[in-house]
């Protein structure tokens, strides 16, 4: 009987997934953008298969409840569920978004996608480094979106395109080809009409005409708006500034969303696994007559920026920092 339910299962999935890719083949997707702020809808979802809880379990098995209960904690916050071509490649990406929409549709909630496939990823940093090369980079998005519509829910679903990928863009030489692609993933998305958030660095890189600029190039009019501070510390304040000095400079209209996971003791000159630092506020949608959607667990805080400062390589769990912040945090 369970061998029958899980094939009755599969067949249901892919023939929905069948079906919207063979919509493709008649145009673009064409559906209206969400008009709202979805996140004053429905909460946040948590991915109940998180690295962090993976962690904690860990830390329980070797005798350290007390830090795993501090680990479970910082799992239960939503973060972004990203989404990389070397865990998710094409062709095997649509699976694993499909169960996590259907999972998120099942508890009424709003999961937070984050694309980190652009190629040269990572090229001024150097830690996250991979990406797709430029011609698979486009049906990879397709890929992702058609999941999102297979499960019927493009818009109960965020996501925030490619973060540092503009910002890093003018130190690293491929401007122009950075706003290609982000265009095209933009195109992609607002065409499936999911709630969109083009990433645009933080306060404390890239000027704001020059961001706007290339905000205007990928099409941020097509989409919800932009995300700030996305794995980095600059306090909400500095955030919010600058977000609103972004919107001026594109017309105003906008949105966007902040990341507050790992500011809690604002930012330094470093960047990777910078020590003394705190977790965040917990994430949750704003109603303040700004342009700020929501503030979001955008990184998940726990996980490492690379083998900098005695880390684990990036997106592993950094156990001895992910507790530090908590208890910097007071938790």
């Amino acid at each position: 009987m369970r061998i029958l339910l899980a094939l009755v299962a599969v067949l249901a999935l892919a023939a929905g997934l069948v079906a919207v890719a063979a919509s493709r083949n008649l145009g673009p997707f064409d559906r209206p953008a969400p008009g709202g702020n979805i996140f004053a809808e429905r909460a946040l979802f948590t991915d109940p298969a998180n690295r962090t809880l993976q962690a904690a379990g860990r830390m329980e098995a070797e005798g350290r409840p007390e830090d795993a209960a501090i680990l479970r904690e910082m799992a239960a916050v939503p973060s972004g569920i990203w989404l990389t071509p070397e865990e998710y490649p094409p062709g095997r990406a649509d699976q694993y978004v499909v169960s996590v929409v259907q999972k998120s549709e099942a508890a009424d909630e709003i999961p937070v996608f984050v694309l980190y496939g652009i190629p040269d990823r990572d090229c001024s940093g150097g830690f996250s480094a991979g990406g797709l090369e430029a011609d698979d980079y486009r049906p990879w998005v397709e890929e992702i979106a058609e999941s999102v519509l297979a499960v019927r829910a493009g818009d109960n679903v965020a996501v925030v395109v490619e973060p540092d990928a503009l910002a890093s863009s003018l130190e690293c030489g491929n401007r122009d080809e950075r706003v290609g692609l982000i265009a095209e993933a933009v195109d992609v998305l607002a065409s499936a009409g999911i709630t969109t958030y083009v990433d645009a660095g933080h306060s404390d890189w890239v000027p704001v005409d020059e961001m706007a600029a290339m905000l205007e190039e990928v099409g941020i009019d097509r989409v919800r708006g932009f995300s700030t501070n996305v794995s980095n510390y600059q306090t909400d304040e500095a955030e919010m500034a600058y977000a609103e000095r972004l919107d001026r400079a594109l017309g105003g209209g906008t949105h966007w969303v902040i990341d507050r996971g790992r500011n809690g003791n604002g930012a330094t000159e470093e960047w990777c696994n910078p020590p003394g630092r705190a977790l965040g506020r917990l994430p949750g949608f704003v109603d303040d007559g700004s342009g700020l959607d929501a503030y979001l667990w955008v990184k998940p805080p726990a996980e490492s920026d690379g083998t900098c400062n005695l880390g684990p390589q990036a997106g592993e769990v950094y156990l001895d920092q992910a507790l530090a912040m908590a208890r910097a945090a007071g938790w």
